[in-house]
């Protein structure tokens, strides 16, 4: 069971209690990342999630890795276009205390001008591993290649450019603006009680801030090419479709046709490319909601002379389904496969608190486990049919990562 909770600031606390596990999983979720940011401070979601484990007014930087790991505990955090995330897994018994690591880093951390300069030089190696990994590379180029100048565009970790212009002024303020009450919500999950909301309300419910920035302009999309030229073994290629928004309606017939393309091993895009043809061993199709709009990608890696055989092999894959839709047996299968995974990924902890924070910090309500099941089984081989062509009509984007930076014949 969910429960939900409003401090008298504006912060949400969402709390679901799982008796049967030992552990605790704590995130103080944020609605601010990339999408929020201007080129000018392009990367200061990134850098200030890093900043906060760098030491508050009463712990160092080590204290706080030793306040976790002296407990068994794990602390993390992350940061995407939408939104941040710090959080811990803890035994149960060590709950209070990890809330406590939390809402210090939270709300103390100092921002000391040498543990700036350290991290910096941190995230602008982070940035050069980035820059080693060209089948990470080539999902930034195609957000560009879709987004154009919208700030979805925007790479999560900055640039070198930006990343040097930071100072704790830059972070103090950007905090200012997006981590305000009403931003922010604190997900538990685990074996704790609802007396636990009153810990964190006791932590988190009496700071005060003006509302965060609202104002979302949504992107257009773009069906721009970009490629470029780098020396590495294989080409990486990514095709973008317009997908579809967090809220839209039809998000579980999009979840079952994403299988049945591409996301399973069943998928015909892994039978077709890797199984028949052998062209690749990593080609697979993901989709990426935001809170207006969506990116639908499909990834395959291989030979820079199979590039060609690849494209062709995927618009054929696109064109069949296109032409004759989805079979009945498929549809059938990826329902119970979906489901299946569902259900095994509410096994953890840490997905039940990631999945309530998401929901309650975007979406603002929550479905339980039977209604998901009952809207994944509702999808219908029509919807699915007329998703296809919502999605498949329109021209595509698309990014390439290869040694001589040559697009396929078929995009050029």
């Amino acid at each position: 069971m969910i429960i939900r909770h409003s401090c008298p600031n504006g912060v949400r606390v969402v709390l679901e209690k799982i008796p049967t596990v030992r552990s605790v999983a704590i995130g103080v979720w944020i609605g601010t990342g990339s999408r929020f940011e201007v080129p000018e401070n392009n990367g200061v979601s990134h850098f200030l999630e890093h900043m906060f484990f760098k030491g508050t007014t009463s712990r160092s930087a080590r204290e706080i890795a030793e306040s976790f790991d002296s407990i068994g505990g794990q602390v993390n955090a992350f940061t995407s276009k939408e939104y941040t995330c710090y959080y811990a897994k803890v035994l149960d018994t060590h709950a209070p205390r990890a809330l406590n690591v939390l809402s210090d880093m939270f709300f103390n951390s100092t921002f000391d001008e040498q543990e700036l300069l350290k991290e910096k030089n941190v995230v602008l190696e982070e940035i050069k591993m980035y820059e080693d990994t060209p089948d990470d590379i080539v999902h930034d180029l195609l957000s560009r290649a879709s987004f154009h100048q919208h700030s979805l565009g925007y790479p999560i970790l900055g640039t070198e450019n930006t990343l040097n212009t930071f100072n704790g002024k830059t972070l103090r303020d950007y905090m200012a603006d997006y981590y305000t009450p009403e931003n922010v919500v604190v997900s538990v999950a685990g074996n704790v009680d609802e007396g636990f909301i009153k810990e964190v309300e006791n932590l988190f419910g009496g700071y005060s801030g003006t509302p965060a920035h609202s104002s979302l302009q949504a992107p257009v999309f773009h069906s721009e090419k970009l490629a470029r030229k780098k020396e590495t073994e294989q080409a990486h290629l990514c095709l973008g479709f317009p997908g579809l928004s967090l809220k839209d309606p039809d998000t579980f017939s999009l979840i079952v046709l994403n299988n049945i393309f591409g996301s399973s091993m069943s998928s015909r895009l892994f039978q077709e490319v890797r199984e028949q043809r052998g062209l690749a061993y990593s080609v697979f199709s993901y989709h990426s909601a935001y809170r207006d709009n969506g990116l639908f990608t499909i990834y395959g890696g291989t030979a820079p002379g199979q590039l060609d055989e690849l494209y062709n092999t995927v618009g054929m894959i696109v064109d069949e389904l296109k032409d004759k839709g989805i079979s009945d047996k498929e549809l059938m299968n990826s329902k119970e496969q979906i489901k299946g995974s569902l259900m095994l990924s509410l096994e953890s902890t840490n997905s039940r608190m990631s999945r309530n924070g998401k929901n309650e910090l975007i979406l603002n309500y929550h479905r339980s486990l039977d209604e998901m099941v009952q809207l994944i089984d509702a999808v219908s081989k029509e919807s699915v049919d007329t998703l296809i062509h919502r999605i498949f009509d329109n021209e595509c984007s698309a990014s390439l990562v290869s040694p001589t930076g040559d697009l396929p014949k078929g995009l050029q």
